[in-house]
């Protein structure tokens, strides 16, 4: 058993050991990118102006068509209550299951 303690105490040293050596940077600056431009401030607010402009924020199909109805609210509600009593539609909480 002293044997079994020792050899895992030395394998957590060198394990632990092992990963400070890895260790870098807190805020990743080695992977940051970097480059040169030429362009002006002004130029690419322009740019983003006008791409702004072009293009919609709204997601593709989240319209929704409407459509003006000619039924009756007491008469739908008329119906959907005749289709619960003849059991036609289910209610209730344990109709979800």
């Amino acid at each position: 058993m002293n044997k079994t303690a020792r050899f895992l105490s030395i394998a957590a040293v060198s394990a632990f050991a092992a990963f400070g050596a890895h260790a870098d940077e807190a805020d990743a600056s080695q992977f940051a990118t970097k480059f040169e431009t030429n362009r002006t401030r002004a130029e690419v607010a322009a740019e983003a102006s006008s791409v702004a402009q072009t293009r919609s924020i709204e997601p593709a199909g989240s319209r929704v068509v409407t459509y003006k109805s000619t039924a009756d609210r007491a008469a739908v509600r008329a119906q959907a209550a005749e289709a619960v009593r003849t059991g036609q539609i289910p209610s209730g909480e344990i109709s979800a299951f």
